[in-house]
């Protein structure tokens, strides 16, 4: 997952026309760490509909606050700068969650008319 550190990176990859999901986490969240083994594969599983992008909640705190990031980890999709879907909860997030996640993402930006 490419990690992004600035406002800058950010907007530039939500403004793309593809799918892209923003994980936010931080490196003190044990919630953010239990994701961590299988975030590679569920990468791979999706890398043809899908680009995934890490951000760290404490390096972007404006940022974070403009989008209304409380929770973490926050999973928010994105396509054309447009926010779509979120999932964010103060539950742990298990793998099978965060795929439902992704693949509801899939299906509202396919509904859009977007492929």
């Amino acid at each position: 997952m490419k990690k992004l550190t600035t406002d800058a990176e950010f907007r530039e990859a939500v403004a793309s026309e593809g799918l892209t999901i923003a994980v936010f986490k931080t490196t003190w969240c044990g919630d953010c760490h239990f994701i961590d083994p299988f975030m590679p594969e569920l990468e791979r599983q999706y890398e043809d509909k899908v680009k995934f992008v890490e951000l760290d909640r404490d390096d972007l705190p404006d940022l974070c606050s403009e989008l209304n990031i409380l929770g973490i980890p926050s999973f928010i999709a994105f396509r054309g700068s447009k926010e779509l879907v979120r999932f964010v909860s103060k539950l742990r997030k298990s793998r099978e969650e965060i795929e439902e996640f992704v693949d509801r993402a899939i299906q509202v930006s396919e509904a859009l008319g977007h492929n």
